[in-house]
């Protein structure tokens, strides 16, 4: 492996200060997106959709729990996924092992929730088995739809953002999904701090760094031990546009 120059204290917080500088910029534009996001339109909703909690069933405004925001992601923890029963999706696995302590979004007067087409008893034994603890919901179909064919989460993972008003009416406010949804999984975030980065083979490294490709690499937190590369999801499909998987490594 080519290692970066050996400099002094001096010379290192000099190079880390431009660092310091680049990250401020990337900051500010953050800042400045998020603004802009804040003002994007609502899209109401005209439609009901139908899902099941360990109560029963429950409307989407039932899902917001009192509150004035929701934010649903879209899992695929359900039969044809991963290496069902054992487990679904390794990647929205490793998404669910990230979910923050909800105290604090609940402060902000927003609930998030999980929802996938595993049924309830599956989820809650899927939970029980990874140590998840938020709030996890059935998509059921309807007769007009279902939430994953309306919201663009039918076939790939996405975070939706809806608003309630006083009168109960439900407002879609944003989405993201591919790697806008990478914003939540703080193990990248502290990859891409380090030296090696995400040692995945898309990264800008220098020559030698170790590498792997992306998603082989990921697993769930209890097989990591016995994991071998594999690849837990398909080939894209070319008629579908809106299929982000990536091609397999030549």
């Amino acid at each position: 492996m080519k290692t970066p120059p050996i400099v002094s204290a001096q010379e290192w917080d000099a190079a880390r200060n431009d660092m310091l500088g680049r990250e401020k910029e990337v900051m500010r534009a953050r800042d400045a997106l998020a603004a802009q996001r804040r003002r994007m339109p609502w899209m109401a909703l005209d439609k009901d959709y139908v899902f099941e909690g360990p109560q029963g069933k429950v409307s989407l405004l039932d899902l917001f729990d009192g509150r004035r925001q929701l934010i649903v992601y879209r899992a695929f923890i359900e039969p044809g996924t991963g290496d069902w029963p054992e487990h679904g999706c390794a990647g929205c696995s490793l998404m669910a092992d990230h979910v923050p302590h909800l105290a604090h979004l609940n402060a902000r007067d927003t609930t998030f929730v999980y929802a996938s087409r595993a049924t309830q008893h599956d989820l809650e034994r899927m939970k029980a088995k990874m140590g998840w603890r938020h709030p996890w919901y059935t998509i059921l179909p309807t007769d007009e739809a279902a939430f994953d064919v309306d919201f663009g989460v039918k076939d790939w993972h996405g975070t939706n953002a809806f608003i309630r008003d006083d009168d109960g009416r439900i407002y879609r406010t944003y989405f993201i999904s591919g790697r806008g949804d990478e914003i939540f999984v703080g193990t990248w975030h502290l990859l891409d701090m380090t030296a090696l980065g995400r040692q995945e083979n898309w990264e800008d490294s220098p020559q030698g760094y170790p590498q792997s490709p992306p998603y082989e690499w990921w697993s769930w937190h209890d097989t990591y031990a016995e994991h071998t590369p594999w690849r837990w999801f398909g080939d894209p499909d070319p008629n579908d546009r809106d299929d982000q998987r990536p091609p397999r490594e030549p």
